[in-house]
């Protein structure tokens, strides 16, 4: 143990918000999965929890690999990820999968272990990636956007166009984070605001087909869409069952008053359909009250605080924008979780970043989480600061690019 430890990189509080966060994790899931075994006739809650057990080790072991690896060889790692993401994104379309009460095309199912893999979580992790490489070659240089179609925007685009028609909200967030990666990124603004403009037309024409014409939206989804939208909107409008979710979570909020009614002793988790995922914050909240609910959120800002720290003194541009471009994303998704419950947004199917059950949430988190913590580690910065390694064939093909 005391080995393991001592090879641990980077910054240490990293490590240590993660690993809070994942301890406390198992109080809520093991409380809100007798959702699953007395209502939906699902398992056990020792299962569920020993399965929430598992895949929080095999995160942690992703942290452990993928924080070993230097920084700069993801730059030649996206360039052989994202040929493969795209069309394995394609694929997921046309793939049919059951998660509990839900049918959609976003999981894949992978052989042998029979996990159930949604591929938008890692296409949005290697985008970023992506991105991130392409504006450390691009800096100090003249760029027209005629250059920055084919390497930035297409791929941009497909990956962004594949995940929509089954997860909105992860395409609307991917498309915020990638237009403020490129800010940050020194991206002229001129065609950032042009491609601004150009989405919200977009995302204009779309709401106006959603609500006067959904059937004509090729995605089984799109009612789906149109009622979260609606509830959010006009409440008193919404059916009886387009609401309940959401009224269900702030009875659970207003249930927990300041300190909630203690572990385990939420009532609203067997009336919440989505309790071990998407409202999994709602019962936090009754169980441990105001208090809870502000003490967890008081660590994502603090992830956040030291996620902008690592980003700020790494050394090299491309280990700055990688940090933000998939740790921002983290918190962003645990601020939508949390502002779904208390109605400051519409219904997204966002989970709780490493508090929510799920496997590929928490594989890809970690997976992020492992790429801060190697642009982190203050050795690996000054080494990759140095004349590029030529024995590294991905670094010499990524420089080529």
């Amino acid at each position: 143990m005391k080995a393991l430890l001592h090879n641990l990189k980077g910054d240490r509080a990293i490590w240590g918000i993660v690993a809070l966060l994942a301890l406390f994790s198992f109080l809520p899931v093991y409380s809100a999965s007798t959702n699953l075994v007395y209502v939906k006739d699902a398992g056990t809650t020792i299962g569920h929890l020993v399965k929430h057990g598992v895949l929080l080790f095999l995160g942690f072991m992703i942290i452990y690999a993928i924080h070993r690896v230097p920084t700069h060889y993801f730059k030649g790692l996206s360039l052989i990820a994202m040929p493969i993401i795209i069309p394995l994104l394609a694929y997921t379309l046309t793939v049919e999968t059951q998660i509990g009460e839900v049918t959609a095309n976003r999981w894949i199912r992978i052989p042998v272990i029979g996990v159930n893999f949604q591929t938008s979580t890692l296409a949005s992790v290697v985008l970023m990636i992506w991105i991130a490489r392409y504006l450390t070659k691009i800096k100090d240089s003249h760029i027209t956007f005629k250059d920055s179609i084919l390497p930035l925007w297409i791929p941009t685009a497909l990956v962004i166009v594949l995940i929509l028609p089954e997860n909105f909200s992860t395409a609307a967030i991917l498309s915020f984070m990638v237009l403020m990666l490129c800010f940050l990124g020194g991206y002229p603004l001129k065609y950032l605001l042009s491609m601004v403009g150009v989405g919200l037309l977009v995302v204009a024409m779309f709401i106006t087909v959603l609500f006067a014409a959904p059937d004509k939206i090729p995605s089984q989804r799109a009612i789906t869409w149109k009622n979260r939208i609606e509830t959010f909107l006009y409440p008193e409008k919404a059916s009886a069952d387009a609401s309940r979710q959401v009224e269900y979570a702030k009875m659970a909020v207003a249930e927990g008053g300041l300190v909630g009614k203690g572990a385990g002793k939420s009532v609203m988790k067997n009336l919440l359909s989505q309790s071990t995922s998407d409202f999994i914050f709602a019962i936090i909240i009754e169980e441990y009250g105001l208090i809870g609910g502000l003490g967890l959120l008081f660590f994502y800002l603090l992830l956040l605080f030291r996620i902008v720290v690592v980003a700020n003194s790494a050394k090299s541009v491309f280990a700055k924008l990688l940090v933000i471009g998939v740790g921002l994303p983290i918190v962003f998704q645990a601020f939508i979780n949390m502002a779904v419950v208390v109605e400051l947004f519409p219904t997204t199917g966002q989970p709780l970043p490493l508090i929510s059950m799920g496997g590929t949430s928490i594989w890809m988190t970690c997976l992020a989480i492992g790429i801060v913590l190697s642009a982190s580690d203050k050795k690996q910065e000054e080494t990759a600061s140095a004349e590029v390694d030529d024995t590294n064939p991905l670094e010499v093909l990524s420089g080529q690019l």
